[in-house]
């Protein structure tokens, strides 16, 4: 167990935020963002749907006093694998997303890539183990 810096708590609070309104806008408005992109409906509503998840995760996670290393370290570890996913998404050949949606997709992996940074050094500033 650590306690979290400030920093850290701050950045995972902003990444539940950002996540939790792409998770809203994904769900709820799937059919929209799938013409607005040209993306695949389905495939935007189970992201929006597991963002819900996440979201609700990194929330909580940014909100405890204390908490497990490992569990921060998956969520950075996480959040750079959504970032390269992404971007390896739009050279698989998978989806044909057009200029609005490439744009969107790298966006948010930008934006993805900048939390898994803050909260890295949010990690790198946090006190040390904490004792039961």
């Amino acid at each position: 167990m650590i306690n979290p810096s400030s920093f850290l708590r701050r950045a995972l609070i902003a990444d539940a935020i950002f996540s939790g309104v792409a998770a809203l806008g994904f769900t709820f408005g799937a059919g929209a963002f799938a013409s607005l992109f040209n993306l695949p409906e389905v495939f935007l509503r189970e992201v929006g749907l597991f963002l819900i998840a996440y979201a609700a995760f990194v929330g909580w996670l940014g909100t405890r006093q204390t908490t497990m290393k490992a569990l921060v370290a998956i969520v950075i570890v996480g959040n750079a694998a959504w970032t390269l996913a992404s971007v390896a998404l739009l050279f698989s050949g998978a989806v044909a997303p057009n200029l609005l949606g490439m744009v969107t997709v790298v966006a948010q992996a930008i934006a993805t890539g900048v939390f898994a940074e803050l909260q890295y050094i949010g990690l790198r500033k946090s006190g040390g183990t904490v004792t039961a």
